[in-house]
C-alpha cells in the first residue's frame, strides 16, 4: 500500500481547527468538476443532495434517491486524490430506523469508496448516527437550516432566531459531538450563534450562510461559478458568471455553424 500523505482525513480536519487554519469545502456531482476542485486543493468535496436542485431541476432536495447519490458519488471519488469526499444520505434513507441508517451508510461507503457520510438533524436521529459511527463510518452532522425538513420548516429562511431556538441548537450540537460526529455543517443561522457554537465544541464547524466565525465554509459549486441566474441569497459570493460565459460560447458556436465557419479546412480530416 502507498497511502497518499496529502489526503484530507478526520484527523487532518481536527488539526486544522486546533491550529486555526480554515477549512474549504465545495459540492461536486461529477468526475470532471471534482477533478478540477481536487487539483485546486479544496479540503472537502461534498456530494450533496443539492444535486436534486442544480443537476435535476427539482425545487427541493427531497426527490433524490440513494441510488442516485451513489451514482454521483462514485464519479466524484474516482476524481479525487487529496480531498475528503463526504456524501449526503438523502431524505428517507436514514430517518426510519438505526438499521436503515446503517444499511444506507454502508452502501455509500462500499459502493462509492467515499470517506464519510453526512446526515441532517439532531436529537431525533441520534440512534442512527451512533449506529453508523460505532460501525466505523465517519459522519458529518448538519444543523440550522436542514433542507430535507423543508416541508415542516415551510421556507429556506434564517434559522435559530429566537433565544429558545439558539439554546436548542447549541444543545443538539453538543449531542452530535458527544455521539462522535467528526464535524458539523451550520447552515443559515446568525453569525454570532455560529461563532459561539464553533468555540463551544472541539470538532470543526463548516458554515454556509453562518458568517465568518465557523472553522470552514462550504458553497454549492454551481452557485459559486454563477451558473444559476436566479439564486442569489445574501451569503452567496459568485466568483464567475459562467451562465454568461457559456451562453456566449454557445451563441458563437451556433453562428459559426449557421455561417459555415465551423468546421473549417484545418478542422476537417
Amino acid at each position: 500500500m502507498n497511502p497518499n500523505q496529502n489526503k484530507i482525513t478526520c484527523q487532518v480536519l481536527q488539526n486544522m481547527k486546533r491550529s486555526g487554519k480554515k477549512i474549504s469545502a465545495l459540492t461536486s456531482y461529477d468526475y470532471a468538476m471534482a477533478s478540477i476542485l481536487d487539483a485546486a486543493g479544496v479540503d472537502i468535496i461534498l456530494v450533496g443532495d443539492s444535486v436534486a436542485n442544480v443537476f435535476s431541476g427539482h425545487s427541493t432536495t427531497l426527490p433524490v434517491t440513494l441510488d442516485q447519490m451513489i451514482y454521483h458519488a462514485s464519479a466524484v471519488v474516482r476524481a479525487c486524490q487529496n480531498a475528503m469526499v463526504v456524501v449526503d444520505l438523502p431524505f428517507g434513507s436514514y430517518q426510519g430506523s438505526p438499521d436503515l441508517a446503517l444499511q444506507s451508510a454502508v452502501r455509500v461507503i462500499k459502493e462509492t469508496g467515499a470517506d464519510a457520510v453526512k446526515l441532517e438533524g439532531g436529537e431525533a436521529i441520534l440512534p442512527g448516527l451512533k449506529y453508523i459511527i460505532d460501525s466505523g463510518i465517519p459522519v458529518m452532522g448538519h444543523l440550522g437550516l436542514t433542507p430535507q425538513s423543508i416541508l415542516s420548516l415551510g421556507s429556506f429562511s434564517l434559522q435559530a432566531k429566537k433565544e429558545e431556538e439558539k439554546i436548542k441548537l447549541l444543545e443538539e450540537l453538543e449531542l452530535l459531538e458527544a455521539v462522535g460526529v467528526f464535524s458539523v455543517v451550520l447552515e443559515k443561522i446568525p453569525a454570532s450563534l455560529a461563532r459561539k457554537a464553533s468555540r463551544k465544541i472541539g470538532i470543526p464547524t463548516i458554515g454556509i450562510g453562518a458568517g465568518a466565525g465557523t472553522d470552514g465554509q462550504i458553497l454549492v459549486i454551481n452557485d459559486l461559478l454563477g451558473m444559476t441566474k436566479c439564486f442569489a441569497p445574501k451569503f452567496l459570493r459568485k466568483y464567475l458568471n459562467m451562465n454568461e460565459l457559456i451562453s456566449n460560447a454557445v451563441n458563437d458556436y451556433i453562428k459559426d455553424v449557421k455561417n459555415l465557419n465551423y468546421p473549417n479546412e484545418k478542422e476537417s480530416y
